[in-house]
C-alpha cells in the first residue's frame, strides 16, 4: 500500500482460507492492501462432491472454487497465502499479533476471522463417513438432487423434526422421521407429519451402512430401514477459539456476533462466513455463496475504516 501505517507488516490478516476468506483477500487486494491470508486448510464442505446455488458456478466441486480463488489471488502482489493454523491472535485495532503454528509471529492492523464452525455428526456407526455423500445437512444445498427419492431425517431436536415436514412437502412424498430414541414432538408437527404420511421411528440408530442411493439404517431392535438418501442437521461448534479469545461476544449458538458491517464486538476485528452471523438471524446460513458475500461485505467496511483511520477522521 502507498499510504498507512507502517509499523504493521499486513494492513489485515484474514484467518482463514474458504470461500469467506478468499473473498475477503480479494476485495482487499485490489484496493492494495498487505493481506496475509493464513489457511489451515480444513473446509467445512470438503467432503461434498458438488456445491450449488453460486450463479455460474452451480454443481461446482468446492475444491475446485478454492483452487481458482487462490490463482485469481496470485495476481496481486500485496497478498500472501501461508498455510498454517493461527494458535493464538492478541492485540487491540492498529496493532494485532497473531501466532502461527510454527511460533512466527505476524502482525496486522485488522483482523478478518473466517474460521468456519465443524459438524459433529450424532456417534452413530458409518454417519460420519457418509456425511456430505448420501447424509446431508441442507435441503437448499442437496434437496434438487434428492428429489423424488426415499429419503430419512435424523434429529433428537424437536424443533428440528420440521425438517422432515419441509423435505417431505419439497422433494419426496417418501419421507421417514428417525429421532435416535424416544422424544416428546410438538403436537402440531406431530399432527402435521400425519397429515404429509411422514413416519415416525423412535428406535435408537446403531448403525448406517451402505452407499448413496441404497443406504440401510440399523436399529436397536434389529430392524433395517433402506433409504437412497438420509437428512441429518449435525451440531455444530466453532472450528477456532481465536473470537472467544480476542474478547468477541458470541451469541447463544456459539457463533460470533456481528452487526450489519461484519463488525465483531471487538473494534478492528471482523467475522465472515459461517462461524458469524447477527444475533436476529435464526441459523448461520451455510451457502458458499453466502459466506463468500459475507466476505466481500466485510472487506469493504474494513478498508473504509482503514482509509479514514490514516486521514484521521475517525480514532485509531
Amino acid at each position: 500500500m502507498i499510504n498507512g501505517n507502517r509499523q504493521t507488516k499486513y494492513d489485515v490478516i484474514v484467518v482463514g482460507g474458504g470461500p469467506a476468506g478468499l473473498s475477503a483477500a480479494l476485495v482487499l487486494g485490489r484496493q492494495r492492501r498487505r493481506v496475509l491470508v493464513v489457511d489451515g486448510g480444513n473446509v467445512r464442505n470438503a467432503p461434498a462432491a458438488e456445491m450449488h446455488m453460486y450463479l455460474s458456478r452451480d454443481g461446482f466441486p468446492p475444491a475446485r472454487l478454492l483452487e481458482l480463488g487462490r490463482s485469481e489471488l496470485a495476481a496481486y502482489p500485496s497478498v500472501e497465502i501461508r498455510q498454517g493454523t493461527v494458535r493464538s491472535a492478541r492485540g487491540k485495532k492498529e496493532l494485532f499479533e497473531v501466532e502461527l503454528d510454527g511460533g512466527a509471529v505476524m502482525r496486522a492492523r485488522r483482523l478478518v476471522l473466517a474460521t468456519g464452525q465443524v459438524d459433529e455428526p450424532y456417534p452413530i456407526e458409518g454417519l460420519k463417513e457418509r456425511f456430505g455423500r448420501g447424509v446431508y445437512h441442507c435441503p437448499f444445498c442437496h434437496g434438487w438432487e434428492t428429489r423424488d427419492r426415499s429419503l430419512a431425517v435424523i434429529t433428537r431436536i424437536p424443533a428440528e423434526t420440521s425438517l422432515a415436514l419441509y423435505v417431505a412437502d419439497r422433494f419426496s412424498d417418501d419421507v421417514v422421521l428417525c429421532t435416535h430414541g424416544p422424544l416428546e414432538l410438538p403436537p402440531v408437527i406431530a399432527a402435521r407429519l400425519g397429515e404429509k404420511g411422514v413416519r415416525v421411528i423412535d428406535t435408537p440408530i446403531t448403525r448406517v451402512a451402505g452407499e448413496p442411493g441404497a443406504l440401510e439404517l440399523h436399529f436397536a431392535d434389529g430392524s433395517t430401514l433402506t433409504r437412497q438418501d438420509l437428512y441429518h442437521r449435525a451440531p455444530t461448534r466453532q472450528h477456532s477459539a481465536l473470537a472467544a479469545e480476542l474478547g468477541c461476544e458470541l451469541n447463544a449458538d456459539g457463533t460470533v456476533r456481528v452487526n450489519e458491517l461484519q463488525e465483531t464486538t471487538v473494534p478492528g476485528v471482523a467475522a465472515a462466513g459461517d462461524t458469524a452471523k447477527l444475533p436476529a438471524v435464526p441459523d448461520a446460513p451455510t451457502l458458499v455463496s453466502l459466506g463468500a458475500a459475507d466476505g466481500v461485505r466485510a472487506a469493504v467496511w474494513m478498508d473504509g475504516d482503514l482509509f479514514r483511520s490514516d486521514l484521521g477522521l475517525i480514532p485509531s
